[in-house]
């Protein structure tokens, strides 16, 4: 691995399952990848990218140090949609088990992750959204990943999430979507 990158990319963020996921992707595009766990500038809002975009802005305004936000939400189906946007609250709260209580008796899991990256390095702020569909289990399986990993299940996989490596679980993941994404942007618009 190189000690040195093109770029440098302060992540807001106290997961450090995040950061292994996001720097296991940043590798690719020349892009150092530092944790910043100041407490997260977060607001409650139904949409992910006000959130990712609040945190991301005031992090920067105080700071002056390029920044990546990123936030991200379980959406059920069956439940309206919810977690949704609350994904973290009802995780510390109900946790995967509890997902599964609301579920219990509903045939329909059709479900889907969705990430929003938010990377402000002046003068430019990147706003880039993906979504992986996949299904709830019927129980919790694997112990890797976090979250509510253990029950999600990627569209054309069997396993959950938590059943898979970084690597893996990148192949499929809303996350890594939308970091590449952001990524490419972030490379097009600083190229000289």
């Amino acid at each position: 691995m190189k000690d040195t990158c093109k770029y440098t990319l302060y992540f807001l963020t106290g997961n450090k399952h995040k950061v292994l996921e996001v720097k296991e992707v940043a590798r690719k595009y020349d892009i150092c990848i530092v944790q910043e766990s100041i407490g997260k500038l977060e607001i409650q809002a139904k949409d992910l990218a006000e959130i990712a975009w609040y945190a991301a802005v005031n992090y920067y305004l105080h700071y002056r140090k390029p920044v990546l936000v990123e936030d991200a939400g379980l959406f059920i189906k069956s439940l309206n949609g919810f977690p949704g946007p609350y994904s973290s609250y009802a995780f510390k709260t109900i946790g995967f088990n509890g997902i599964l209580r609301l579920m219990k008796g509903i045939d329909d899991r059709e479900a889907y992750f969705e990430s929003v990256v938010v990377i402000v390095y002046e003068p430019y702020i990147i706003i880039e959204r993906a979504r992986v569909y996949g299904e709830i289990s019927r129980a919790p399986r694997g112990k890797k990943g976090f979250g509510f990993d253990p029950i999600f299940i990627p569209q054309g996989e069997k396993r959950t999430f938590a059943e898979m490596d970084v690597a893996e679980k990148n192949m499929y993941s809303h996350r890594a979507k939308a970091v590449s994404r952001a990524f490419e942007k972030l490379l097009t618009l600083v190229k000289v």
